[in-house]
C-alpha cells in the first residue's frame, strides 16, 4: 500500500471526537495501515487539541502513537531547508512552516497522498514530484 502523510488537522479531527469531520477522518484513517506523522505535527495537534479537549486527551493521545497507525517522521536538514524555500516561494499565499515541511518531506519520500482537513495550502503547491497531491479525506 502506499504511504501517506498526515497534516494537523486530520490528526486533531481525529483525536476530537467532538470534533464535526471526525467519523469522516476516521474512515479514512482506517484505510491505512500505517500513517507517516512528520513529528512537526505533534506540536500544532498538542497545541490544539489541549485547546479544544483539554490536556489529558493531549497526553492519551501521545502515549497512544506506539499503539496506533502512526509512525512518527523526523524531517531532515534539507527538509527544512526545502520548506523554507516552499515558505518563500509562495510567501504571497502564506503557506504555513508545518504545511511546507509536510511538502517537503512528500517530495523526499515520493508521496503523493496527504490526509488533511485544510487543503487549501496543499492545492496550490506543485510539487516537484508529481502534479499535485491527492488529499483525503
Amino acid at each position: 500500500m502506499e504511504a501517506v502523510l498526515a497534516d494537523s488537522g486530520f490528526v486533531v479531527a481525529l483525536v476530537n471526537k467532538a470534533d464535526p469531520r471526525h467519523v469522516e477522518v476516521r474512515a479514512v484513517y482506517l484505510q491505512f495501515p500505517q500513517i507517516l506523522l512528520p513529528q512537526v505535527v505533534l506540536v500544532e495537534v498538542a497545541y490544539l487539541v489541549g485547546r479544544d479537549v483539554g490536556i489529558p486527551t493531549v497526553v492519551a493521545f501521545l502515549k497512544g502513537i506506539p499503539a496506533s497507525r502512526f509512525v512518527l517522521t523526523a524531517s531532515t536538514d534539507p527538509d527544512i531547508a526545502r520548506a523554507a524555500n516552499i515558505v518563500e516561494q509562495y510567501l504571497d499565499s502564506k503557506v504555513d512552516f508545518v504545511d511546507s515541511t509536510i511538502m517537503a518531506m512528500a517530495e523526499r519520500l515520493a508521496i503523493t497522498t496527504i490526509l488533511t482537513i485544510d487543503q487549501r495550502d496543499f492545492r496550490i503547491f506543485r510539487p516537484s514530484h508529481c502534479e499535485s497531491f491527492r488529499l483525503l479525506p
